[in-house]
Formats: C-alpha cells, sequence, structure tokens
C-alpha cells in the first residue's frame, strides 16, 4: 500500500509539474503568435533572449561550485544547437499557420521520441503504452486533415500545410534535444544542464543573428507592445526550461510529451476569445481523441516503470551475489574445510 501510495503521488506530481510546462509552452506560443501577426519575423532573436536569461542566472551558479563539467562541453553545443533549430522553426511556423495547428502538431515529437528511446535508451513500452501514444497520432492526424481542406480565410497569406511541415520537422529537433537533456540530467544535475544549454544556446543563436536574421531585426519598430511580447515571450519559456528537467528525471521524454497536449486547450480558448476566429470542429475531435490517448498512456506508465525498476533490481542483485569479495568465498571455503578436520577427528 506504501508503495502504490508513492507511486500515486509520484505521478499526480508528474503530471502537475507537466501542467506547470503546458501552461508556460501556451503563454510563449500565445507571444509568438502575436508576434507574428504583428508582421516581425524574428525566431532567433526571441530565442536569443531565453537563453541569455539562463545563461545569466544559472552559469553564476555553475561558478561558484568550482567544478569542472562532469558531461564535455561539445556535447551540450550539439544539444543547444538542435534545440535551437527547433526553436527557429516552430516560431517560424506561425508566419505560416494557426495557434491551434501548431500546439497540436508539436506533439509528433512523442512519436520520434519513443522511437529515440527505444533504440538509444533502451526503455520498453508496452502494448497499453503504444496504444496511448497512437491513439495520440490519430489525433495529430485529425489536424492535418482539417489544415488540408480548409485552409485559413481568416488571413489568405498564410499556408496551414507549410506551417505543419516546419512544425513536424521541429519535432525531430525537439526530440533528439528531449532525449538528450533526460540522459544528462539523470547522469548529472539540473543546474549544469541549465546552465551550459543556455550559455551554448546563447552562442549559438547570437552567430546565426549575425549570419540570418540582421535585416529583420532592423526592420522591427521597436514600441512598449513589441518589447513586452518579446519579455513575456522569453518569461514563459525559461519556466519552460526551468520545469522541464525536472519532469524528464521523474518521468522521461515520452510523458513528458504527452503532458504538453494540455496546452492545446488554452491554445483553442486564445484563439477563440481574443482572436475572435472560428476553429474547425476536426480541432475539438482532435483533442478529445488526444486527450484519451494521454490517459491510456500515464495509467499505465506507473506500472511500467515499476515493471523496469524490478528488473534493474534483480539484475544487480544478480550481478552483486557472483561478484562478493572473494575473501568471503575463501572464508566460507575455510570454514567448510574446519568443519570437516573436526569431524574427521571426532570419528577417529
Amino acid at each position: 500500500m506504501e508503495i502504490k501510495t508513492k507511486n500515486a503521488r509520484g505521478l499526480l506530481l508528474v503530471l502537475f509539474l507537466g501542467q506547470l510546462v503546458a501552461f508556460s509552452l501556451a503563454a510563449g506560443n500565445f507571444a509568438s503568435s502575436l508576434v507574428a501577426n504583428l508582421g516581425v519575423n524574428a525566431p532567433l532573436t526571441q530565442s536569443f533572449f531565453v537563453y541569455l536569461l539562463l545563461t545569466l542566472v544559472y552559469v553564476p551558479i555553475l561558478f561558484h561550485r568550482r567544478q569542472k563539467p562532469r558531461i564535455p562541453w561539445y556535447w551540450y553545443l550539439a544539444i543547444a544547437f538542435i534545440d535551437v533549430q527547433g526553436n527557429y522553426l516552430f516560431v517560424e511556423a506561425y508566419q505560416y499557420s494557426s495557434i491551434t495547428s501548431i500546439t497540436l502538431l508539436d506533439c509528433w515529437t512523442i512519436v520520434w521520441v519513443i522511437i529515440l528511446t527505444w533504440y538509444v535508451l533502451g526503455t520498453r513500452y508496452s502494448f497499453w503504452q503504444f496504444l496511448g501514444a497512437g491513439t495520440c497520432v490519430a489525433g495529430l492526424c485529425l489536424v492535418l486533415l482539417s489544415d488540408a481542406r480548409s485552409p485559413d480565410v481568416q488571413d489568405p497569406g498564410k499556408i496551414p500545410l507549410l506551417g505543419d511541415a516546419l512544425v513536424i520537422a521541429g519535432t525531430v529537433c525537439y526530440a533528439f534535444t528531449n532525449i538528450g537533456q533526460e540522459y544528462c540530467v539523470k547522469k548529472n544535475d539540473r543546474v549544469e544542464l541549465v546552465a551550459m544549454l543556455g550559455l551554448c544556446g546563447v552562442l549559438v543563436t547570437g552567430v546565426q543573428i549575425f549570419l540570418f536574421e540582421r535585416k529583420n531585426l532592423e526592420a522591427v519598430a521597436w514600441s512598449p507592445t513589441m518589447i513586452s511580447l518579446f519579455a513575456g515571450y522569453a518569461a514563459a519559456t525559461f519556466m519552460f526550461y526551468n520545469i522541464t528537467p525536472f519532469v524528464l528525471k521523474m518521468s522521461g521524454s515520452t510523458l513528458f510529451n504527452l503532458s504538453l497536449l494540455t496546452s492545446d486547450m488554452w491554445a483553442v480558448a486564445i484563439r477563440v476569445f481574443l482572436y475572435q476566429q472560428q476553429v474547425n470542429w476536426l480541432y475539438y475531435l482532435a483533442f478529445a481523441v488526444v486527450a484519451i490517448g494521454l490517459i491510456i498512456y500515464s495509467l499505465n506508465e506507473s506500472s511500467s516503470g515499476d515493471g523496469r525498476a524490478e528488473s534493474t533490481e534483480a539484475v544487480a542483485l544478480y550481478q552483486q551475489l557472483p561478484s562478493e569479495d572473494n575473501s568471503k568465498g575463501s572464508c566460507s571455503n575455510l570454514d567448510g574445510q574446519e568443519r570437516k578436520q573436526q569431524e574427521e577427528a571426532h570419528i577417529c
């Protein structure tokens, strides 16, 4: 009963943190959509301020520890580079597609994460977990069907399918970064991961802004509204990067991405109540299907985790028995010899 209570509390904590991450993601998406609607196309600059904020907060803490990084710096650089490309593709997608399509389609990360964790980390999933993830993917296919059949009538200049393609490409990048972050946070601590991710992200975005985005920045009219939108995106995404390592360490990449699906509810509310735009009925059906898939997967996550933990303990115990110190083995042999000698003496 105590184990079941701990598992239930742990699952509730993970789901709660997942909702905080989902809320921060929805807030960042809202800020990015407003920036795109104002005609500004500066995705790298938006990401730059996020990484700069992470650097200013966490790098001094890392220096205060006065210890060398436990993971080579080039691994963090690779993770940051892929993460920057994923952020760029997602923010750029707002130029062509709606906030509802983008927030639903970002769940394609689940598919890539399952494939990568299966082959890279050796994670094994049950039939019900596959069924839950497959149900989520079915809901995402309804989004693609809706965007293909009904282009955005509120803005004829948008190309929904192009935006969808950018999001799906971005999910591939996010899948790699999620796996890399999960590996680093489970082998190391959270502070080093976030600090190095922020520092390397500043370097990567700074170089790419200088090469590709200087002209777009010169055309931006920096009004108080625009500055507040950039600051809001940076604050929401900063919160996202702070909580993400906790969820990755406690549950893993798959349940983390499944928990983000509830951000779609906020996206629909933003589009209906703030933008005064109609939402295709397929979006509601897609959200319902995706929510059912999340429930199926999360209910089987704890049982699968227990099975993995039990098998790991069994393997460790099995490995420990033959690897006991030779002194113990030799002592047992000596005791056996002494008992044998005593028995022979007694017989004599």
